[in-house]
């Protein structure tokens, strides 16, 4: 019997008046899976937060959390921890007061690992929370969602006001949660956070879904930028199977190349190639490639 989707959702869709924040967002986030929500601000991905979450009715379609409905908020949310974006604490609560209330008010927390992660993410949790820096108040949230014994976590820009250091201690605890069979859905702009962490990566763009794949698979539909410099004659690279936008210098040839590399290969293989140098495009190239039109 497959396992239950830990997130899923089905035409879900949000008018505010006449804008559509969200279009017919039909998903599904499998257990155990670190799923990269990625789209720029405004694209939809905090409003789908919200009704994951249960904090926003949807104009039409329906979200489940593990089976639950979505919009039974106390039943789903006993399987949920969440980090908002712009988190906000009790101003007169110390660090240690508001992990132990939110532990009581959860789905249960690990005091052991509670302790562990205040130690990693280097957090005094002594100090009232009016006193709390971004990032310290963005580390308490953290603190309190990781130690949670919650099956799924939605991470909402999980790292604004992270120092790099602190970023990457981020990362070890999304690959804990990973390898403790824990769903991790991670609405994020920053590229290299998502290309570092994910399996999956779904882009959304004016509130529609315009693609979901592995991270590796979503490379692999782009283009990878070919630099070969050669002795002599330069191959005819015109017409054959992926290559497109070839240029030549001198005995530098620059091309475009799409899918499997072999007929590009064996076209340069006749020639005295000096160097080649292949270059796969960035995920924040991919993502500028389906943003590009409104960039400009």
């Amino acid at each position: 019997m497959p396992a239950v989707p830990a997130l899923r959702t089905e035409g879900l869709t949000k008018r505010y008046g006449r804008t559509l924040a969200l279009d017919s967002l039909d998903l599904e986030v499998p257990p155990g899976e670190v799923f990269g929500f990625l789209g720029p601000n405004g694209a939809g991905k905090s409003t789908t937060i919200r009704l994951l979450l249960g904090l926003a009715r949807p104009s039409a379609g329906r979200a489940w959390v593990l089976g639950t409905p979505a919009a039974d908020v106390a039943a789903a949310h006993a399987y949920l921890a969440h980090v908002p974006a712009d988190v906000a604490l009790w101003p007169s609560l110390t660090g240690a007061e508001t992990l132990d209330l939110l532990a009581r008010i959860g789905p249960g927390t690990d005091p052991a690992r509670r302790a562990e992660l205040v130690e990693r993410f280097e957090l005094d949790p002594s100090k009232p929370g009016r006193t709390y820096s971004t990032g310290n108040r963005q580390k308490v949230a953290l603190v309190a969602a990781f130690a949670t014994r919650a099956p799924v976590l939605v991470l909402d820009e999980p790292t604004s006001g992270l120092d790099p250091l602190m970023e990457q201690q981020f990362r070890l605890a999304v690959a804990q949660a990973r390898d403790d069979g824990r769903t991790v859905f991670l609405s994020s702009h920053q590229l290299a956070e998502v290309d570092a962490v994910c399996d999956r990566v779904g882009i959304l763009r004016d509130g529609r879904l315009v693609e979901i794949a592995d991270v590796t698979d979503l490379r692999g539909l782009h283009r990878t930028e070919v630099l070969a410099v050669v002795r002599g004659p330069v191959p005819a690279l015109h017409g054959v199977p992926g290559v497109s936008g070839v240029s030549v210098d001198g005995g530098r040839v620059r091309f475009d190349l799409v899918g499997p590399p072999a007929p590009a290969l064996q076209a340069l293989a006749g020639a005295d190639v000096v160097s080649l140098r292949m270059r796969e495009p960035t995920l924040e190239e991919i993502f500028l490639g389906y943003y590009g039109g409104a960039a400009r």
